[in-house]
């Protein structure tokens, strides 16, 4: 199984996954990811979070986000008031000019970006607030958690926007069939 899913060749280094085309890999092991990581969830794998560090730490080692920031372009994180308050410092701007200039509030009530790509974006991908960025780029893409098992779901959403995640999910069904 280790590089071929669904009649597909998936590349297992993150490099050459090309994030325009993510999508659309993402979508062909769609199915078999949403069956494994739901049996990942009620089994808990012991050695799980091990597994996880390791492939988290060797995929980073070969992926230099600056290249992709698919994230960035794709997705926006949730602001908690922490967040808000740390950025509009950082920006000089009162908190409630921060919140109206920068942000929505999406169906589930969370205050997120109004648009993408994140307009702290530069064109080099790099972030021009990175040093006060929000806790969930922070934590982007969630990968090195402890309990693993609890982020199975964020995990299946994250295969279709973060090349290494793709490749670590791959990496992981070899590692820890089910």
């Amino acid at each position: 199984m280790d590089g071929i899913v669904a009649n597909a060749q998936i590349p297992q280094n993150p490099l050459m996954i090309d994030p325009q085309k993510l999508p659309e890999q993402a979508a062909k092991v769609a199915q078999e990811n949403a069956k494994y990581l739901k049996k990942l969830k009620a089994r808990k794998p012991k050695k799980l979070d091990a597994v996880m560090t390791k492939l988290h730490n060797e995929t980073f080692q070969k992926i230099d986000c600056l290249d992709c920031a698919n994230c960035c372009k794709t997705t926006g994180p949730l602001f908690l008031p922490s967040d808000i308050k740390r950025i509009s410092k950082r920006l000089k701007m009162k908190p409630t000019q921060f919140e109206a200039t920068y942000l929505r509030i999406d169906e589930d009530n969370d205050k997120v970006l109004q648009q993408l790509p994140c307009p702290f974006l530069g064109a080099d991908n790099h972030c021009s607030i990175y040093e006060d960025r929000p806790k969930a780029c922070r934590e982007f893409p969630h990968t090195d958690r402890p309990k693993f098992h609890q982020i199975t779901a964020i995990t299946a959403k994250n295969v279709a926007v973060c090349p290494a995640v793709f490749a670590m999910v791959e990496r992981l069904k070899s590692e820890l069939p089910l």
